[in-house]
């Protein structure tokens, strides 16, 4: 995912345009089914044939190419031109999915989802009409709903394949394009690059038919169906006594979550009310990723107030789940791989049946491998992203570092931060019937297993290229020892290092124990730093084992924010 460098390339800011791009601009303007787009994509034409060095820039940058379409589908901001996220270029992405399918089946059935951002619902319409103008079925969800909704959707209607239209927690300028295959399993390669080559045979979006009407709407059953599933992953007979404080990040979750809490029987959340009705500006919030600096403030705030158990917040999409516990400092959020240490250790205490894996992605936490090696339950570990995750044969539990849960494989074989909430309640009201709290299961891990203490860094770049060069760096001038400590193996996940598939990336793995892995990020233009250290806890001093972890944590963050240097 991200932006492909196509055959016009791109000129660099401050010089004039070039005729050819003013040709092909011009070309793509005149094919725009969307008066508004094609209004703005007239305006920086002719402001860049004026000679306007900015809007020259700008339009170079518009035709860098089309929005390439890779395993997460497409992402990017919205705007004119074949490098943005618009109706021309998801018309297009459309009419390459529909003749891929059509490869397999004469009419194949598609089901569609949107979430609130802005121009999801054109975005869905117009992938409806294409897949029914070329002879095949189109369901449309009946309103914005939550991605894993849609992922459920695919399964229980028997779709062929399943498209939802959101970006997930990316800025409020941004919007995308996620396919699912039909068990409801992201698209992995060979698939993205069959239906990237059928986009790339679409000359013009005029050639491209679409019906005015003739799709299904997504009958209430099947979301109600979604409702009680996800309810189901709680114990029939469990505590209930259970107060959370919920965030849907200005996204689409709230209306789904309180419906499954209210299944399961727990008592409604309090909402944040500044943040529980969707709004595609995301007025509240610097960017709506739970993970970024003041995002939760709202919600922490009225922890503070009111005194919950456990506060839990989406994002946006409500594909992810993150969660804030009470402590000494006050509330503080707790990092992706202490939830899933969490959700892990609760799904391992209700008992795990035979032959079912637990996973997690390779810039996650080592604990949960422990924790499964000693309950006697299978482990693998995976690439990056639920694409993968979700494809483990006999999946139990999988999870990612970045907020990502995937409880009940069964019914949604992704990630899904509704039914990850239910659960997520579901212990805390449990460790709360026994007097204790999240962070007291915690500590407990930490005793038995160690201390696995995480942390990660982003180098974020405005010249792509530069990625480029770190990591060649990288690979030219490895480090024998970092931090003190000698490196016992470097791993090349470009070159299948590990026994995984062949990803870009670099890992290590220092004497001590601690690994560390460098990797660009598949959805922003920023290379990514996940860091790990293993501390065992000797004779019960858990503070001092937590604060050497710490200690020895920082020494490896400040190395490797040199060896990263732009």
């Amino acid at each position: 995912m991200g932006v492909g460098g196509g055959p016009l390339g791109s000129v660099a800011s401050g010089e004039p345009v070039h005729p050819s791009v003013l040709e092909a601009a011009r070309a793509w303007a005149a094919d725009d089914p969307d008066p508004m787009t094609r209004a703005e994509m007239e305006a920086v034409i002719a402001s860049a044939d004026g000679g306007d060095l900015n809007a020259a820039a700008d339009l170079n940058d518009r035709m860098a190419g089309l929005l390439e379409f890779g395993t997460a589908g497409l992402r990017g901001a919205l705007g004119a031109g074949p490098n943005r996220m618009n109706r021309s270029v998801v018309i297009r992405a459309a009419a390459g999915l529909t003749a891929y399918l059509k490869s397999l089946s004469e009419s194949p059935f598609v089901v569609v989802g949107y979430d609130a951002r802005t121009n999801s619902d054109f975005f869905a319409r117009d992938t409806c009409a294409v897949v029914v103008a070329a002879g095949g079925r189109a369901a449309l969800m009946p309103r914005t709903l939550p991605t894993p909704v849609l992922a459920y959707a695919v399964r229980a209607l028997g779709a062929d394949a399943g498209v939802m239209v959101t970006a997930s927690h990316n800025p409020p300028q941004d919007n995308g394009y996620k396919v699912y295959v039909g068990d409801g399993s992201q698209i992995v390669p060979p698939v993205d690059g069959l239906i990237a080559d059928q986009i790339a045979a679409v000359a013009a979006v005029s050639d491209v038919p679409r019906a005015e009407s003739g799709w299904e709407a997504v009958e209430e059953s099947v979301i109600e169906a979604y409702v009680r599933d996800a309810a189901a992953v709680v114990a029939a007979d469990g505590p209930r006594d259970v107060t959370v404080v919920h965030s849907a990040m200005h996204g689409v979750g709230t209306e789904t979550v309180l419906a499954a809490f209210a299944a399961a029987g727990f008592p409604e959340p309090i909402l944040v009310g500044a943040q529980a009705e969707p709004d595609p500006m995301f007025p509240t919030v610097s960017f709506p990723n739970p993970e970024e600096p003041g995002a939760m403030d709202l919600a922490l705030e009225l922890a503070e107030q009111t005194g919950p158990d456990v506060v839990i917040a989406n994002d946006p999409d409500a594909d992810r789940c993150a969660a804030a516990v009470a402590g000494p400092g006050g509330w503080r959020m707790l990092r992706g791989d202490e939830v899933g240490a969490l959700l892990g250790s609760h799904l391992l205490e209700r008992g795990v049946p035979e032959g079912r894996v637990f996973a997690n992605s390779i810039v996650s936490s080592r604990l949960l491998a422990a924790m499964a090696r000693a309950a006697g339950v299978a482990h693998e570990e995976t690439l990056t992203g639920f694409k993968w995750i979700g494809r483990v044969p006999g999946l139990a539990f999988g999870y990612e570092e970045a907020l990502g849960y995937c409880v009940d494989p069964e019914q949604v074989k992704d990630k899904d931060g509704v039914s990850a909430a239910l659960l997520l309640a579901e212990l805390t009201a449990v460790l709360k019937a026994e007097g204790l709290t999240l962070v007291d299961r915690l500590d407990d891990l930490a005793r038995e297993h160690g201390v696995y203490a995480t942390d990660a860094f982003s180098i974020r770049v405005s010249d792509l290229s530069l990625i480029g060069t770190i990591m060649e760096r990288l690979r030219a001038e490895p480090p024998s020892s970092v931090a003190g400590v000698a490196v016992s193996r470097l791993d090349d996940l470009a070159e299948g290092d590990g026994g995984l598939p062949p990803t870009e990336g670099l890992r290590w793995y220092l004497e001590d124990e601690s690994r560390v892995i460098v990797r660009p990020s598949g959805t922003e233009p920023k290379l990514k730093v996940y860091l790990e250290v293993i501390e065992p806890v000797a004779d019960g001093d858990l503070r001092g084992a937590r604060e050497r972890a710490a200690s020895r944590l920082g020494s490896l963050r400040t190395a490797y924010e040199e060896l990263t240097a732009v």
